[in-house]
């Protein structure tokens, strides 16, 4: 955000995607003028490298702008280093006034600038693992039937979170099982538009047929040959994947599990009981629960009643 010389809004800016412009200079293109003398109010400090766009901290100079305020330094090293050559050009810098989300304390909302953050921390995307289970855990039943356990409100909520993300993950017998489609759709079932739609990932070294719906349009599906949660990762982040959701089945959701890289779940629950069936995770291939040391504890960031159901997300915590 720019606020002109007597401190009111003057431009307002979200980063465009890959190769668009920063949201500062979004923001300085709307102010114009009157971004001479005044305010720049920004997420991340100001980038100060020539990569897909030119630095950012020389065009906030260009413009005027005598003071910055940002929330969170940059991690990544080639781009950091903007507060100090502001600093140096004489520009007021007041920042960072929140710490990196890795050692933030669980109630700082830290959640619009985090996965970009902890991607570049940890060289990978940041993982979303999906669940939808009965109170017990279930999510299909002993003969393999499993639609549906969350009723509409929580189907449109997972939907909507799909055109957040950049990618979308399932393992290859999902998409023997269940044939999905892998989309973010609207309310009646229609899928929103191509620039909305995840990148289809499917996980494992199984074929898949041409004729898949996970294979036809909209969208674009990567097929990731490999078992290897670490390798997958990296495949993806080399494709500048931020975000991934992995809606994967039992036994992917506890390959994320194993490999310990899940950031946040989002773990639907349905009022019911099922009694016998398919647990959220397949215990036989969790290297965990051996001793009440293993257990893994995520921190309740957000909590949300969707018709009957209810949907909890979570962010990673500690073991033990």
């Amino acid at each position: 955000m720019i606020l002109d010389s007597d401190g009111e809004v003057a431009g307002r800016g979200a980063t465009e995607p890959a190769g668009g412009r920063h949201a500062e200079i979004v923001a300085l293109d709307e102010a114009g003028t009157r971004a001479r003398g005044g305010r720049a109010i920004v997420t991340l400090e100001p980038c100060n490298h020539t990569g897909r766009t030119g630095p950012c901290t020389q065009a906030l100079l260009a413009a005027g702008i005598v003071r910055v305020d940002y929330l969170f330094a940059d991690p990544f090293e080639l781009a950091s280093g903007g507060a100090n050559s502001l600093a140096s050009a004489g520009v007021e810098v007041h920042g960072p006034y929140l710490p990196h989300p890795s050692q933030a304390a669980p109630w700082t909302p830290v959640q619009g600038v985090e996965a970009w953050l902890r991607g570049v921390k940890n060289k990978r995307p940041y993982v979303i693992l999906k669940l939808a289970a009965t109170m017990d855990g279930r999510v299909a039943a002993s003969d393999g039937s499993s639609q549906w356990i969350t009723g509409a409100a929580a189907r449109g909520h997972a939907h909507a979170r799909r055109a957040q993300v950049d990618a979308i993950l399932v393992g290859t017998g999902t998409v023997e099982a269940d044939d999905p489609k892998l989309t973010a759709r609207d309310d009646s079932g229609q899928p929103l538009p191509k620039e909305l739609q995840p990148l289809r990932v499917v996980m494992g070294n199984r074929s898949i047929p041409e004729d898949a719906a996970v294979m036809q349009q909209p969208g674009e599906t990567f097929l990731a040959r490999s078992h290897d949660v670490h390798q997958v990762l990296a495949q993806l982040h080399s494709r500048g994947v931020v975000t991934v959701l992995v809606e994967g089945g039992p036994s992917v959701a506890a390959a994320f599990m194993n490999a310990g890289v899940v950031d946040e779940i989002n773990y639907y629950c349905a009022p019911a009981v099922l009694g016998a069936g398919f647990n959220a995770m397949d215990g036989s291939t969790l290297e965990m629960g051996r001793t009440i040391q293993d257990l893994q504890r995520f921190r309740p960031r957000e909590i949300q009643i969707l018709g009957n159901d209810i949907c909890w997300v979570l962010t990673a915590g500690e073991k033990g």
